[in-house]
């Protein structure tokens, strides 16, 4: 697909236009409600859609096919990223008003590194057609790793990553309101949002080591592969607050998006032998997201989620030095500035 150089120019002017809007209407810390995540996502949702119908228009049927199955490949999976998030709020005891701007940094590093990724593998399979089979066969075996493994739990106090940071980045035990660093007796500390934000953007670097794979499945086009994951994204912290108090009725979202996988692996493996019309891995995939969400709320109707309590209050000022909340397991926090952790038992099931 031969894509002009403005039309490149174009699409990272909305992406970047749209995240300042996003930005500037978030200025100030505070609870992201249900209603407003709602209203977010329908802008971000038909911002993706909408671009899908320009690719259409512009390219034929095929190329938009392409972009819609990669929109929804890498919108499924976000799902899975809302668990893990959940999960690393939890674990630092992180106010939910300050939990949009970590995102909103989460994402912008997360389009970065998915531009490294898409680069490197479109000119990985520009140079060496056979590592699509490569692909195939390791987007077969993340899926079934994820099926045999859906009910395992996260232990994030042995985390490599947040023990590394912890050990060798100064740091304070208290929020400073939406601040990552402070400055204590003339030295730059960090604040527990800096280690909450360095396990998002990890986190993000190893969901996309399976989704930028799967997304080649159904198209090879750099454009189409980082457009389609570019839409996608753009709406996970809307996903994130719309989704958070509904994670544990999720039961069977694993066992679908494993079998997502697995079926864009295996798609991969058959190019020589059978290319799947585009219109039949669209159906794939939302058959296998569609079952695995309605069985999972069906499974689940009579079980009802506590909702923390939301405040409409302003948050403090992020001057103000607020004593970080207790975990939620122990009643303890964690002091980062001595590298210690929280109890184990704080933990959820993660990919």
């Amino acid at each position: 697909m031969d894509v002009p150089l403005w039309a490149w120019a174009a699409v990272l002017a909305v992406i970047v236009t749209m995240l300042a809007i996003d930005l500037f209407a978030h200025r100030t810390a505070h609870v992201v409600g249900v209603k407003e995540a709602a209203v977010w996502s329908a802008v971000w949702v038909s911002l993706g859609i909408a671009f899908g119908g320009v690719i259409w228009w512009a390219y034929g049927a095929q190329a938009g096919g392409e972009y819609y199955a990669g929109y929804l490949i890498e919108k499924s999976l976000a799902v899975d990223n809302v668990f893990v998030f959940a999960l690393i709020f939890t674990y630092f005891a992180v106010p939910r008003e300050y939990q949009h701007r970590v995102l909103f940094y989460g994402v912008l590093g997360a389009l970065v590194f998915r531009a490294i990724f898409i680069a490197g593998g479109a000119v990985l399979i520009e140079n060496f057609a056979w590592i699509l089979y490569l692909f195939g066969a390791f987007l077969v075996y993340t899926g079934w790793k994820m099926f045999t493994h859906r009910n395992d739990e996260l232990d994030l106090a042995s985390n490599p990553v947040l023990r590394w940071a912890r050990k060798r980045v100064p740091s304070t035990e208290e929020y400073h309101g939406q601040k990552f660093w402070v400055k204590r007796a003339g030295t730059w500390v960090a604040t527990p949002l800096f280690f909450v934000l360095v396990m998002v953007e990890t986190t993000d670097i190893i969901f996309a080591v399976d989704s930028i794979p799967a997304i080649f499945a159904v198209t090879q086009d750099p454009f189409l592969v980082f457009t389609s994951n570019a839409f996608a994204i753009l709406g996970l912290r809307a996903m994130y607050f719309l989704l958070a108090d509904l994670i544990d009725r999720f039961i069977y979202l694993k066992a679908g998006l494993a079998a997502i996988l697995i079926f864009v692996g295996i798609k991969m493996l058959l190019l020589d032998v059978y290319k799947m019309p585009i219109w039949l891995s669209l159906t794939v995939i939302t058959a296998c997201l569609t079952v695995a969400v309605v069985a999972s709320l069906r499974a689940t109707r009579d079980q009802v989620a506590p909702r923390p309590a939301e405040s409409n209050e302003p948050a403090e000022s992020s001057a103000h030095t607020s004593r970080r909340p207790a975990g939620p397991a122990t009643g303890e926090g964690v002091d980062t500035s001595k590298g210690t952790t929280e109890s184990d038992d704080t933990k959820a099931a993660a990919r």
